[in-house]
């Protein structure tokens, strides 16, 4: 199964933070890209095991990404 992830930065710590948006409660935090990858891995296999099967069919399908620009005065 293939997930996609969001992955950002944070500015303040230097943590980078990933989130599944498809599975309520997937998100994670690492020190560098290769550790937050395997949390990913850990966390989405724990959030699945939580699941019925129910839920694992509602799981939505990944379509893609979007940028919105807007004006702010």
């Amino acid at each position: 199964m293939k997930f996609t992830s969001y992955i950002e930065k944070d500015l303040e710590s230097g943590e980078y933070i990933g989130v599944v948006p498809a599975i309520p409660g997937a998100h994670t935090q690492a020190s560098t890209l290769d550790e937050l990858q395997r949390n990913l891995k850990e966390v989405i296999i724990l959030c699945l095991e939580e699941m019925d099967s129910e839920e694992k069919k509602a799981i939505p399908e990944f379509i893609g990404l979007q940028q919105v620009e807007i004006k702010v005065d």
